[in-house]
C-alpha cells in the first residue's frame, strides 16, 4: 500500500480513519468515456461514500470553449465549489468509479486553482466498495464555505506552448493514451481526429502507473516507468492524452516521486488532433533529437 499523503494520495483506511473529520470533504469526481455506457451521476445518485459530493467534470469546466472539459474560469470554479461546501481550511480527498481515473483531473484543477489539500483516494470506489466499507445514497447537508483562488499558471499549457516544445524538444511531451493510439494504430474514440501522436512525444499510458487493482504504483515504480518509457526527467514535462483527464494521472504520479516541473496540455489531442495545420507522427515514439 503507497503511503498515505493529504496533498497527492490517500489510501481507503486512511479516508476510513477521517471520514467523520469536520473539515473533510469528498468529491465523487467520477467520468466514464462515452462508449462505456455509464451515467455517472446515476451511479453517484445510487451509491457514494458518505458525505461525498459530486463533481461534474463536464460541468465545471470553460463552456465557452469548443474542447471537452477545459479548466473554468476562476470566477465559475469559486461559485460551483461554494455552492458544494468546499472551500479555505478543508481537506478534498476525490475518487472515481474506475479505480484511478478522472479523479486525478479534479486534483490537478484544484491545484491549478492554487489548492493543495487535497488527494485522489488510490483504488477510488472500487476498491472502498470491494473492502465492504459503507456507501450511501442520500446527498450531504451543504454549508457554503468561501475559496481564495490563486490561478497557478505554469500548471497548464495551450496548443502554441506545445507546438514550440515540440519543435525545440527542450521539454518532454509525455502521452498517457494507450500504445495503440499512440502509435496511430487504433482509432480515436471521438469522430474527426487523425490518428497519431505530437512529434518527439513518449508514450506513457497511464494504466501502466497503475496496479491490478487501479491502486498507483510505488515512487520508484512510477519513476522507473517514465524513464523506461525514454522521458529524460532532467527537462521539464508536458503531459498529454485525449481530452486533458488521464494526462493529469501522469502529473499525479510525477508529484508522487517528487518531480515538480510538470504542466498539462489541457486541450490534447481533441485539440491537436483536428487541426490539419499542426504536425503529427505515427509509430513508436522517436528516440533522438531529431
Amino acid at each position: 500500500m503507497s503511503a498515505d499523503d493529504p496533498k497527492t494520495l490517500v489510501s481507503t483506511e486512511w479516508l476510513a480513519q477521517h471520514l467523520k473529520d469536520p473539515d473533510l470533504r469528498i468529491l465523487d469526481a467520477s467520468w466514464f468515456m462515452p462508449a462505456e455506457g455509464r451515467d455517472a451521476k446515476a451511479e453517484y445518485d445510487a451509491a457514494h461514500i458518505p458525505g461525498a459530493r459530486f463533481f461534474d467534470i463536464d460541468e465545471i469546466s470553460d463552456l465557452r470553449s469548443e474542447l471537452p472539459h477545459m479548466a473554468p474560469p476562476i470566477e465559475k470554479f469559486m461559485s460551483r465549489m461554494r455552492a458544494m461546501g468546499v472551500g479555505d481550511g478543508h481537506q478534498v480527498v476525490v475518487y472515481d468509479g474506475s479505480g484511478l481515473f478522472s479523479a486525478a483531473r479534479v486534483w490537478w484543477l484544484f491545484r491549478l486553482m492554487g489548492q493543495d489539500d487535497v488527494a485522489v483516494l488510490d483504488g477510488g470506489l472500487p476498491k472502498w466498495l470491494a473492502e465492504g466499507r459503507p456507501v450511501e445514497d442520500m446527498p450531504p447537508v451543504i454549508r457554503d464555505r468561501h475559496m481564495t483562488v490563486r490561478r497557478q499558471a505554469h500548471l497548464v499549457r495551450d496548443v502554441t506552448q506545445v507546438s514550440a516544445a515540440s519543435k525545440l524538444r527542450d521539454i518532454e511531451i509525455v502521452d498517457a493514451r494507450a500504445e495503440a493510439r499512440f502509435r496511430g494504430d487504433a482509432p480515436e474514440p471521438r469522430e474527426g481526429l487523425r490518428a497519431g501522436h505530437i512529434p518527439g512525444s513518449k508514450n506513457v499510458p497511464f494504466t501502466s502507473l497503475l496496479k491490478a487493482d487501479k491502486t498507483m504504483k510505488a515512487p520508484a515504480d512510477l519513476r522507473a516507468t517514465f524513464e523506461g518509457a525514454g522521458v529524460d526527467l532532467s527537462k521539464p514535462v508536458i503531459t498529454t492524452c485525449g481530452s486533458g483527464v488521464t494526462a493529469a494521472v501522469l502529473a499525479l504520479a510525477m508529484e508522487r516521486f517528487g518531480k515538480k516541473d510538470y504542466s498539462l496540455y489541457d486541450g490534447s489531442w481533441t485539440e491537436w488532433g483536428q487541426f490539419p495545420t499542426l504536425p503529427v507522427e505515427t509509430g513508436p515514439a522517436s528516440s533522438g533529437e531529431d
